[in-house]
């Protein structure tokens, strides 16, 4: 039967339970279960007002025998519509869900299985776990033409991701946001952090989730990329606005290993007068992992040098990690309240580094507290006020989701969510704290976490041009997926040699892709590696070679400041499109047919993005590479920043592009 409630429909067979609502503006939420009721976990999604729709049943013969809800009768039937603006969802007397705009075109209609078929396929599956969970998966007809973006970040350099199958878990440069957008005219979010996977088959789509109590999923319509991922941010919110330093140019490398030879490098950019916004203490600053505290013996006097710092105009990032090493004084103390992520079975350790180690449970409140409490004294206190959230995933030493449990649920159930949580400490801490305009950078995210100041880079990536040209796709991905906040390490982190010419010049061309990153920031691990200082506290870990922007002889130095000089010049028009970030949620970086959607070539071209709405980037990505093919999208003039030269859109040109030279075209109003 088909009834409402509170302006909810609501089908009931068999055992299954279906909620539609109206959940934002033409957006609706829909819930399966095969449990008395449906879990009221909303997971990413935010509250929203009751909005007024319109629901219309196909009685049948039995409306008279309707139970009551609140001494109210339900209406009772076989079908139903419910319309909230411009999307429409059908129930049909089947049970099937079907989802239109307001044209009268179909975006999304589950399988139809034909009941006499010998296949035993089905639409919608809840399998029974032990537990009490399910194994759930959604399945829709595929239309062949549809081309899909978003969905996060995946190192595998395809853009439209129809005929992808996607992991939703998350690992180590592999970020799972569920958030898909459709050419054909809709957005869908996979609202569930259980471990699953999306199959964008040309046969079907499929969403799948490991362990869940329910089906969960948000879809809404519009007219344009941009009208669609603004009702996505306001149902899962928006970024707080980036504070000035975020404008600027990033210095990091693995890693410092002391005070001194930090604050010596942010001296040196004084003294050559490049603007340096933010140097970054890396992890090992501490004497054991889970004391998230300077050791005394290389970083003397914290305070000093966020003076110093503050001084030069520079403000200080420092790496925090969420691993306790079981030496570390608190291990037993956050072991026994439960505070560190559990093992099913085994040896209790989940990551390898220096020491055997834990992470601490994200998703525990008081966990939470407890780490923002020490981050408060030894850092916050100290001055700090921007982190660096490492390791964010969990890295598990060994993916085996199954072995794990958080205090939300196993993760299997609820996994994805954890970088969400690592974000929120620190933006709760920081907040009640009295700041405002929070931001930390951290190696993962899922749906909400832009809301907690997350600024996500793409993890520890390889040192080369194929790594580079994943990482032009990976950063539109994730603004496509509600993360607008992102950025790499510029020239990759693993492996690159500063006496090595072509990673030299990998690093002249990532470097000015940096510049037209929602932040600029230069890291790696590079080599030749340096030794500890010791074997006992921080000076146990290594290190990697020099990093810094003259660390790689004059020309390539000099290509590297006028960059840095770029981005200054850029820094009130970066500050406008922040500031739109944070009001309607639209990313910084995006696709060429964000703005040019009737476009068709638009939808293909993926080694470009727009910065904003009036930039053109097009990266070089070949070695030795000195000319590339940029296509200027139809219905404006376009002109080449490094020449003057005005286009026609609508074309592709040939754009000079010696070492020194990012090819860049600036969109006439």
């Amino acid at each position: 039967m088909v009834y409402t409630v509170e302006n909810k429909l609501i089908r009931e067979y068999d055992g299954e339970k279906i909620q539609i609502e109206a959940f934002g503006e033409n957006s609706l939420r829909v819930r399966v279960t095969r449990l008395n009721s449906f879990s009221e976990n909303d997971w990413a999604l935010l509250p929203q007002k009751e909005q007024n729709v319109q629901i219309s049943i196909t009685q049948n013969k039995r409306e008279k025998d309707a139970p009551k809800v609140n001494s109210e009768e339900r209406n009772v039937g076989d079908g139903a519509v419910m319309i909230n603006g411009k999307i429409k969802a059908t129930i049909t007397k089947e049970g099937k869900l079907i989802f239109e705009n307001n044209q009268g075109d179909v975006l999304l209609k589950e399988l139809e299985c034909d009941r006499h078929s010998s296949l035993g396929i089905h639409s919608r599956e809840l399998k029974s776990l032990s537990g009490g969970n399910f194994k759930a998966s959604l399945k829709f007809e595929s239309d062949p033409e549809e081309k899909l973006f978003g969905m996060g970040q995946y190192q595998n350099g395809i853009f439209n991701l129809k005929g992808s199958i996607l992991e939703l878990a998350q690992r180590n440069s592999q970020a799972s946001v569920p958030f898909v957008y459709s050419s054909l005219g809709y957005g869908f979010f996979w609202n569930n952090p259980a471990i699953g996977k999306a199959s964008f088959g040309m046969n079907m789509t499929e969403w799948e989730a490991e362990s869940t109590k329910q089906i969960d999923f948000w879809i809404t319509a519009g007219d344009s990329p941009e009208e669609i991922v603004q009702r996505y941010a306001d149902v899962t919110g928006k970024t707080p606005m980036m504070p000035e330093y975020g404008l600027g140019f990033w210095q990091c490398k693995l890693r410092y290993q002391t005070q001194e030879e930090l604050l010596s490098v942010a001296r040196e950019y004084y003294r050559r007068g490049v603007p340096l916004d933010v140097i970054v203490a890396d992890f090992f600053h501490w004497t054991l992992e889970g004391t998230w505290a300077f050791d005394p013996e290389y970083w003397p006097d914290p305070k000093a040098m966020v003076q110093e710092l503050e001084e030069m105009g520079t403000k200080l990032m420092v790496s925090v990690w969420p691993t306790v090493s079981v030496h570390a004084p608190d291990y037993d103390y956050m072991k026994e309240r439960g505070f560190l992520v559990r093992s099913e079975t085994g040896v209790k350790i989940n990551m390898l580094m220096i020491d055997p180690t834990s992470f601490t449970d994200m998703t525990h409140p008081d966990a939470r507290k407890f780490v923002w409490d020490k981050i408060k004294q030894n850092y916050y206190d100290a001055g700090i006020k921007a982190f660096w959230l490492d390791v964010a995933e969990p890295e598990y030493s060994s993916y085996d989701f199954e072995n794990y449990r958080y205090y939300q649920g196993s993760v299997l159930e609820v996994g994805n969510q954890y970088p969400m949580w690592y974000t929120r400490m620190i933006y709760d801490g920081m907040t009640e704290a009295g700041e405002k305009d929070v931001v930390s950078l951290v190696r993962c995210a899922w749906a909400g976490s832009q809301r907690y100041g997350a600024l996500v880079w793409s993890g520890d990536i390889p040192s080369t041009f194929d790594s580079f040209k994943k990482q032009i796709i990976c950063g539109l991905q994730m603004g496509m997926a509600g993360i607008p906040w992102w950025t790499t390490d510029i020239g990759g982190f693993h492996d690159g040699d500063i006496r090595d010419p072509k990673f030299q010049e990998l690093l002249v061309r990532w470097f000015q892709y940096g510049a037209f990153c929602p932040v600029m920031r230069l890291h790696g691990n590079r080599l030749p590696y340096k030794e500890p200082l010791a074997d006992v506290g921080g000076g146990r870990c290594g290190s990697g070679a020099e990093n810094e922007i003259w660390s790689y002889g004059e020309e390539n130095y000099r290509i590297m400041k006028k960059y840095i000089e770029i981005r200054e010049e850029m820094r009130p028009y970066t500050r406008r499109l922040m500031k739109e970030t944070s009001e309607k949620g639209t990313p910084v970086m995006r696709p060429l047919f964000y703005h040019f959607q009737k476009d068709a070539r638009a939808w293909e071209i993926k080694d470009q993005f727009l910065f904003g709405d009036k930039v053109l980037v097009a990266p070089v990505t070949e070695y030795q590479q000195r000319k590339r093919d940029v296509y200027l999208p139809a219905g404006t003039e376009w002109t080449e920043q490094s020449t003057g030269k005005k286009y026609a859109g609508g074309q592709t040109v040939c754009a000079e592009a010696p070492l020194d030279v990012i090819p860049v075209f600036i969109r006439e109003q």
